[in-house]
């Protein structure tokens, strides 16, 4: 049940949710650049979506907008180019010069309710500078709701610290190669601090068969110095779908990711349009020169065999690939998998909200911020981008679109 005195004081209180530059992921600095290297003239539309299409109370609309436009006074400071210089290698120098004059501009920003409460959210503008707004969107209005609904009055800090130790010794004992990738719907940032914090203590407190890979926050990473993690989101591929069409677009991304990155950064997130399509049109070259693979939806053991199928059918030795596991896991669930795996690939897990947002008395929110319209340059057409994914829950975008693409890739001549 929503608290409105609790609305009522958020509403009135002077309190920055973001407040560090680099408090987002990874991916988001990774995808910019990339962006400013092979479309610094496109433009995008961006669309929230609430799975579960959440009623908000009256007013949020214009808490949220309240909060994200402080982001325009929040800058990158001269510590967070130090840490992304020595811990991001693969970004050139010039890209920091282009952070310490990037400013957020709320201006792209489009943030109502409709009448029956629902929220609406648009970002347009140029790609590489719209990228930015995806995580504080998501991570305010996560912790916007868990304030409003009273999460934090019930917030019992020494038990859930207790969880996320537990949880950490759970996980590098059982031999996981394991990170933090739970910006975005976090039950708090002062709650994720706490989670990468105890992570942290927890590895470095003894050798453990599992690994810390660190975190995808930038901002945690640095402050609890470990690695920050992640390369791409789907936003690459489905853009390039309008470029190259859907069955060139995974192989085009690849060749010019690699490209962007000369062979560094090399994770691909496959499932934008299915693994059929992936599969279909992944050449040996691409393969040998990623690092691995991310399942980000589907069955895990599937996808596995899938993939180990086609590392071999390539004649390419699986055990010398990776795979980073990130389908919405829990710590049970990554076991499982481990010991499915069985050393057959490299197996390492991103996990999210199972870290960051699994507090007692507290319902996760099940949000995303995805690209849905893009055009190459200012002067061009615009085109609806969408996302298919292994898993028919994660698809977004134009349903007509959708339909068209699911039916033509469901052709049993292709």
């Amino acid at each position: 049940m929503i608290n409105f005195t609790t609305l009522f004081q958020f509403a009135i209180m002077d309190k920055a949710i973001i407040r560090h530059f680099t408090d987002n992921d990874l991916y988001t600095f990774t995808c910019q650049y990339y962006i400013l290297e092979t479309y610094p003239r496109a433009e995008v539309e961006y669309t929230f979506f609430d799975r579960n299409a959440q009623v908000y109370p009256e007013g949020f609309a214009d808490m949220l907008r309240s909060q994200l436009e402080e982001m325009r006074n929040v800058v990158i400071t001269d510590e967070e180019i130090e840490f992304l210089k020595k811990r991001c290698i693969f970004l050139p120098l010039w890209y920091f010069t282009f952070l310490k004059g990037y400013r957020f501009n709320p201006g792209e920003l489009d943030i109502r309710q409709d009448a029956e409460g629902h929220l609406e959210i648009t970002v347009r503008g140029k790609w590489f500078s719209t990228i930015m707004w995806e995580m504080p969107i998501l991570s305010c209005i996560s912790e916007m709701m868990h304030e409003i609904r009273g999460d934090f009055e019930t917030y019992d800090a020494a038990l859930e610290e207790r969880k996320a130790r537990n949880k950490a010794e759970q996980i590098f004992s059982a031999g996981l190669v394991l990170g933090d990738m739970g910006t975005r719907r976090r039950f708090s940032y002062n709650h994720h601090d706490m989670v990468v914090r105890v992570m942290k203590e927890v590895y470095d407190s003894q050798s453990w068969p599992g690994r810390f890979t660190g975190t995808s926050n930038v901002w945690l990473a640095m402050k609890y110095n470990c690695q920050p993690i992640g390369t791409m989101s789907h936003q690459l591929i489905s853009f390039e779908e309008n470029v190259s069409g859907v069955f060139e677009c995974n192989f085009n991304v690849m060749k010019k990711f690699s490209d962007v990155y000369d062979g560094d950064n090399g994770i691909y997130l496959y499932d934008c349009f299915g693994d059929k399509v992936f599969f279909s049109n992944l050449s040996k070259r691409m393969a040998m020169m990623y690092k691995g693979l991310r399942v980000d939806s589907g069955n895990e053991e599937e996808q596995t065999e899938k993939i180990i199928a086609k590392y071999r059918q390539l004649g390419i030795d699986p055990a010398t690939k990776q795979i980073c596991y990130s389908n919405g896991l829990n710590i049970d669930r990554a076991i499982q998998i481990h010991k499915y795996v069985g050393g057959r690939v490299m197996d390492s897990y991103g996990v999210g909200t199972f870290l960051t947002c699994d507090v007692n008395n507290a319902d996760p929110m099940n949000i995303v911020v995805k690209l849905t319209r893009g055009r190459i340059t200012e002067s061009r057409e615009w085109h609806d981008c969408v996302k298919l994914s292994c898993t028919e829950g994660k698809t977004l975008g134009n349903p007509e679109k959708c339909r068209y693409l699911v039916n033509l890739l469901s052709n049993p001549q292709f």
